[in-house]
């Protein structure tokens, strides 16, 4: 059995590196790749990764220990705190981390070519995104559930807890401002995903409803009422859009960033269960379903990449993201590769639901589900025509694409195809349901009902991305009342009407004044650069955790994708903070505020990460060099108290 294992294995290997191979061009090089060999190298690695590196660091680094009884079990309380079946708990875990992000990034990245961001997304995942998640979500386990400040707060120092605290605070702001945004530019003059989605919403309402008063515990009615309502939603869509009430859902770019807002508010201060659990829980069989139904289409049809390997925007100049590959390609892709946010959903929720220690290897798993997530996002954006690709991401005339080597070829088309005029709308949604939608259409049965999977496949766009919108606003209310709290005590108190609704409102006006005067080139690229920012700090607060185990011979495994994440994330400030401070200074007289308002939170947060890399750094030298002794927030088995000082465990 033992040497049958072994030849699997090494076969497995072996096709991996033949995929790889075929993607990146050293087979076959002047043939297109076919889609499919990007899903089975991506595949294969994952399942190699997960089989070898994940048990390395679970069994070497973390010294996983199902004797060790978890906060689920010390500190039940049947609410916060308690131990969910394993199932339960993989699907929570990757309906909290799954957002937009490996949708919207990797489509948007597509500029520079299909092979950076493969390669990225694949081995960025694997060595950094995935290590963040599973090393945190361990620490924070070991530490009653603490928050990735309260961690930072009492394993570095006040300094360094509270530079993390506003960090993410803005990180969050910024993503909501970037998902927002990609949400208004699918949406606007569009009747029927107007309809569609704002419908959604009741259903929600229905869903919670149902469970919470109605039938409590009936998840499988409440399942079938949900899908079944959301079925009848899509199907007449068409016909309100096609009847005299489309008026009602024909929104302009405005009215949807408030309505947007409204929304974002409510979700932030209504009960939990009438609005955030039912959606959430509708997206997860979403997300999970369609994933497959297109990692399966795929495979079947075998689509031709029509992207190349690279373009010449690698050097810069790109009609989508300003700047060179380096760094923008790794800013750009975001939650595909690494997520600082992550870590957040790490050290929140997850961490109080785990069992046994063992089912921590969920942080390192889920990260490469969303990592896959990604790799079919570019496929079916890169799928497309190139010149189609840029005439939708783009507000650039047909004219100027053609002078730029990239001829439009069936954009028109494709807009009869799906009935909604689909050139002119940047921010990757529109080209990545295009691209679904086609691979949908293409399968058995199917053709002629292109137009119903593109909505679908906004909807299934803006479930993700309204998921994080709502639960988002709720944890940065959360952060805007803790700090606020150091000022003015009753805002600690997180049931404090005045203090939610203050503090929700503050939110939402942030990131709505964000998508109303930014632009996808603005915003996304921000977002990133900060959520990277924050997946270093996470790595930052890992290695010091590490250190305090005495683990100093596997500093490597966050020390080094800490650095390349540095490197490439203050690189990427650096690059935006004189963008915006160029455009500040000569660009038009509209956007000058806003200029300036990009400029100073870019060299905030890109000066809270070298506050934290900076005190981090005096930690480990006083450590492992002066052999300074420490204490430890990890709690021993079965009690609620800090370690003594000295070497820990």
């Amino acid at each position: 059995m033992r040497t049958f294992q072994t030849f699997s294995w090494m076969s497995l290997a072996i096709l991996c590196a033949i995929a790889f191979g075929h993607v990146v061009g050293f087979v076959n090089p002047s043939e297109k790749v076919n889609g499919l060999w990007l899903v089975v190298a991506a595949s294969c690695f994952y399942v190699l990764a997960y089989r070898f590196y994940g048990r390395f660091l679970a069994q070497r680094v973390m010294n996983l220990d199902n004797q060790r009884r978890t906060p689920a079990h010390r500190l039940e309380d049947g609410t916060n705190f308690y131990p969910a079946n394993k199932y339960i708990l993989f699907g929570h875990h990757f309906a909290a981390i799954a957002g937009a992000g490996p949708l919207l990034g990797p489509v948007l990245a597509a500029q520079f070519g299909y092979i950076p961001g493969f390669l990225w997304i694949v081995v960025g995942a694997v060595l950094a995104g995935a290590v963040q998640d599973f090393v945190i979500l361990v620490a924070s386990m070991r530490r009653n559930g603490r928050s990735l400040p309260e961690i930072a707060h009492a394993e570095i120092g006040s300094v360094t807890g509270m530079a993390t605290a506003i960090a993410v605070l803005f990180i969050v702001i910024v993503a909501l401002a970037g998902l927002g945004l990609a949400v208004v530019n699918a949406l606007y003059e569009n009747a029927w995903g107007v309809f569609t989605i704002t419908m959604t919403i009741p259903i929600a309402f229905v869903m919670g409803m149902y469970l919470h008063k109605v039938r409590p515990g009936r998840i499988g009615e409440m399942s079938l009422i949900g899908v079944a309502l959301l079925t009848i939603a899509i199907i007449t869509g068409r016909a309100v859009a096609m009847s005299d009430w489309a008026a009602w859902f024909l929104l302009d770019r405005n009215t949807l960033i408030w309505g947007l807002a409204v929304y974002g508010f409510f979700a932030s201060v209504l009960p939990v269960w009438m609005l955030l659990v039912p959606r959430d829980y509708l997206s997860t069989f979403m997300k999970l379903g369609v994933v497959a139904l297109l990692g399966a289409g795929v495979i079947v049809l075998a689509p031709v990449i029509e992207m190349p390997r690279t373009t010449e925007f690698i050097h810069g100049n790109g009609p989508i993201i300003p700047g060179t590959l380096f760094p923008f390609l790794f800013i750009t892709i975001a939650c595909g590769a690494i997520s600082g946010f992550h870590s957040l959903v790490s050290s929140g929720t997850t961490p109080k639901l785990i069992s046994q220690e063992s089912q921590a290897i969920v942080g390192y798993g889920a990260m490469l589900l969303e990592s896959f997530v990604g790799v079919i996002a570019l496929i079916a954006a890169c799928l497309l025509v190139p010149g189609d690709y840029f005439a939708i991401n783009t507000q650039l005339s047909i004219d100027t694409l053609a002078s730029m080597g990239f001829p439009v070829a069936k954009i028109h088309e494709l807009s009869q195809m799906v009935e909604v005029d689909v050139s002119g709308r940047p921010g990757g949604a529109v080209s990545l349901a295009v691209g679904m939608a086609s691979i949908f259409s293409a399968l058995p049965g199917m053709s002629g009902l292109m137009a119903y999977w593109y909505q679908f496949a906004l909807l299934f766009e803006a479930l993700f991305i309204l998921t994080t919108i709502d639960a988002g606003t709720r944890v940065a209310r959360y952060l805007v009342q803790e700090l606020g709290g150091h000022a003015y005590e009753p805002l600690k108190q997180m049931n404090w009407w005045p203090g939610v609704i203050g503090c929700s409102g503050l939110v939402v006006g942030a990131w709505g004044y964000l998508i109303g005067t930014g632009s996808i080139s603005t915003i996304w690229p921000m977002f990133g650069a900060a959520n990277q920012l924050l997946g270093m700090l996470a790595l930052c607060i890992a290695t010091t955790v590490l250190i305090k185990m005495d683990k100093a011979q596997y500093l490597w495994v966050t020390v080094l994708p800490m650095i390349f994440v540095g490197i490439i994330t203050l690189a990427g400030c650096y690059e935006l903070f004189h963008l915006f401070l160029q455009r500040a200074l000569t660009g038009p007289s509209a956007q000058v505020v806003t200029m300036w308002v990009n400029t100073t939170l870019v060299g905030i947060v890109a000066t809270l990460a070298v506050i934290v890399l900076i005190d981090s750094f005096m930690k480990w030298y006083g450590y492992l060099i002066l052999k300074r002794p420490y204490t430890s927030s990890e709690v021993p088995e079965g009690k609620g108290i800090q370690l003594p000082a000295g070497r820990c465990c």
